[in-house]
Formats: C-alpha cells, sequence, structure tokens
C-alpha cells in the first residue's frame, strides 16, 4: 500500500478493450507478439480480465497457451469440471478444444496467452458462457 491506494505490478498496460463479441464483462487484450510476418509462428498477448469477466467459449486450430500472472481464475473445457486458477499455473490447450477461460467472481486475473501455429487459423468462437454455466464453474471455490 501506498498513499492509501494498493500497488499494482503491470509488467504491461492494459491494451484495448476486449469485443463484447469474445467476451463477458470488462476484458483488455495488449498484443505483445502479432507474428504479422508469419516469422514466428505464434501471437502473444497480455489479457487482464475484471471479477467476473471470461471469453466465450472459443477454440484454437493451432492450440494456446496460457501462463497466469495475476490473480485467480477458471479454465473450462466443454464438458469437463472447471479448474481453477492462480498465479505461476500453466495451461496446455490442445489444437481445437472448446473452452472458456476467466476471472473468478470476486478476483482480478491477469495472463499471458500465446496462440501457437497460428497459420491454421484463428480462433473459433462458439457463443457465451452463460450466468448458469459460469455460476456452476466457479460456486464454492
Amino acid at each position: 500500500m501506498k498513499g492509501g491506494t494498493t500497488m499494482v505490478d503491470d509488467i504491461f498496460e492494459r491494451g484495448s478493450k476486449g469485443s463484447s463479441d469474445f467476451f463477458t464483462g470488462n476484458v483488455w487484450v495488449k498484443m505483445l507478439v502479432t507474428d504479422e510476418n508469419g516469422v514466428f509462428n505464434t501471437q502473444v498477448y497480455n489479457v487482464v480480465f475484471e471479477p467476473g469477466a471470461r471469453t466465450h467459449w472459443h477454440s484454437h486450430p493451432g492450440g494456446q497457451i496460457l501462463i497466469v500472472t495475476r490473480g485467480k481464475g477458471f479454465y473450462q473445457e466443454r464438458g469437463k469440471p472447471a479448474r481453477i486458477l492462480k498465479k505461476g499455473d500453466v495451461v496446455e490447450i490442445p489444437p481445437n478444444v472448446v473452452h472458456w477461460h476467466g476471472a473468478a467472481p470476486d478476483e482480478e486475473l491477469v495472463h499471458i496467452g500465446i496462440s501457437t501455429q497460428v497459420h491454421l487459423g484463428p480462433a473459433e468462437w462458439l457463443g457465451s458462457v452463460t450466468e448458469e454455466e459460469y455460476r456452476k464453474a466457479t460456486e464454492g471455490k
């Protein structure tokens, strides 16, 4: 604490506000590696989720890796129980696995996202995680 406010150690600025076409709640995305020239076949981005904010259901044709840098959140594959995420966790998401990830109801989540094999195409977005799905995934955890 300094001067009555909490100091947050942000490595990256918040970036651009995420679209409601892909997110529920307030989310900011800062692209770190766009790989526009196709040199690395990878995109890297920092994502900040306010409490309760989350992605919609989606999949990546080339897979995705998440590295949690702050806060608490959840990761869930369709048809499986949600997994709690905390600082230092790494999630390896195979190609074409339908999933969502986002913040806990009462705590912010920040992660680095890495989309791999981007030459296979962009993420496929499949609609929002309903309030009921989110509640069932996060309640009591």
